[in-house]
């Protein structure tokens, strides 16, 4: 399923933080008012939408919502209108959890989109599962979500039916990250540090298995807890290991100060992330230290698709003060995947939902396939994206700007 493609190199382009593949954002039509009916038809949202990550929660809900009003406007599934109701899970599993039960409790509800976190959906799968109720997060990265615990072994066995994605895995991502530091970069020696929790310690560990692979040294490797800003014990182990660079399994409000940190103590290394440090925020915590950091996203740059651009331009336009950061064009795809899974159903049911909805949204997102702002959106046999493009991005006068987009070699 990894597909081989020339790296292309992207313009040098001051972005704030989506990454996009491909065309469309599906611009409403119609008339100003909403375009359903009789029938209410809720897509929840589960993301932080405060705390340290609620940045990037932010962008998600927004998206989600600016789908919905568009296919209302366009009364695009007839008979149906659609509303979101956003839960805010502040990156905590035992509050995703929660929150994933009051959705089920809702029968209004026939999808969720979300949640960011990979460790907040491990909490959240067998709830909707159970309920038969669609799952599709547009930011969860980790492999075993969707092919089980062992699928580094040899044994990729899908757990739950009912949960989807619109990111690719970090089974692609660390390998991606770990080809151009040696083969491009010609950073031979790293240390590696991560967070500990599922998206950073998985994220760090296929890195280190590619990364090796192909030559690169392993000069130390350390696990930090990411609630504590005082990272003056790994930043000496890291001075002293001889490493040209540093990798992170983590997230940004714990990434920024490291990098910081890192140069400040005299060690003149960029630091690589994933797509868990891509964020506006990051520039602002690692300052002008941060200055040559690296990070890899899903998608390539919406500046490098001029048929992206209506997201981009449907997003200004409805006002939202929060940007969408990494995941809003995969977020909105996630919503309209549920909203043509809906159309399905209601146009193979005489025009109206059947009984049973849920558990036949499922079935249908199966067969969900069309031209999104991310890309083709389609789901292979364990429900994860067909689409594996990804995008390193550097972070040079004061924004992030892409270097190179591609799929893993």
């Amino acid at each position: 399923m990894r597909h081989r493609s020339l790296l292309i190199i992207a313009s040098v382009v001051t972005t704030g933080a989506l990454t996009l593949t491909a065309c469309g954002s599906r611009d409403a039509k119609g008339s100003d008012s909403a375009g359903g009916g009789g029938t209410t038809v809720v897509i929840g949202v589960d993301a932080p939408l405060t705390g340290d990550l609620s940045a990037l929660g932010l962008g998600i809900k927004n998206s989600v919502d600016l789908a919905v009003k568009q296919a209302n406007e366009k009364g695009y599934v007839k008979g149906v209108t659609f509303e979101i109701n956003a839960l805010d899970d502040q990156a905590q599993p035992s509050s995703g959890q929660q929150n994933a039960t009051k959705l089920v409790a809702d029968k209004n509800v026939l999808g969720v989109v979300g949640p960011l976190n990979s460790s907040v959906a491990e909490s959240m799968q067998k709830v909707f599962d159970d309920a038969k109720l669609v799952q599709v997060s547009p930011a969860n990265t980790s492999p075993s979500l969707s092919q089980g615990q062992n699928w580094n072994g040899g044994e990729k066995k899908r757990p739950f039916a009912s949960y989807f994605r619109t990111a690719t895995t970090d089974a692609i991502q660390g390998p991606f990250a770990a080809q151009y530091l040696v083969n491009t970069a010609k950073k031979k020696k790293v240390f590696l540090i991560d967070d500990k929790k599922t998206y950073g310690a998985g994220l760090a560990a296929t890195f280190k298995a590619e990364y090796t692979k192909l030559g690169g040294t392993v000069a130390g490797e350390d696990h930090v807890d990411p609630e504590t800003k005082d990272f003056s014990s790994v930043v000496t182990k890291i001075k002293s290991s001889g490493a040209d660079v540093v990798y992170y399994g983590g997230e940004y409000p714990a990434a920024g100060p490291l990098s910081k940190q890192i140069k400040k103590a005299g060690a003149k290394i960029p630091l690589v992330g994933g797509d868990g440090i891509y964020s506006a925020d990051f520039i602002k915590l690692s300052g002008k230290e941060g200055e040559g950091d690296l990070a890899t996203s899903v998608g390539a740059p919406v500046e490098t698709l001029p048929s992206a651009k209506d997201f981009v331009a449907n997003y200004k336009k409805a006002g939202y003060k929060d940007r969408y950061e990494a995941y809003g064009g995969y977020s909105y795809d996630a919503a309209w995947a549920i909203i043509e899974a809906v159309k399905k159903l209601v146009d193979d049911n005489g025009g109206k939902l059947p009984d049973g909805a849920r558990g036949k949204v499922i079935e249908a997102m199966k067969g969900v396939s069309f031209d999104g702002v991310t890309g083709k959106v389609s789901f292979d046999e364990f429900g994860d994206t067909t689409n594996k493009q990804l995008t390193v991005y550097q972070y040079k006068g004061g924004a992030w700007a892409p270097v190179k987009s591609g799929t893993l070699g």
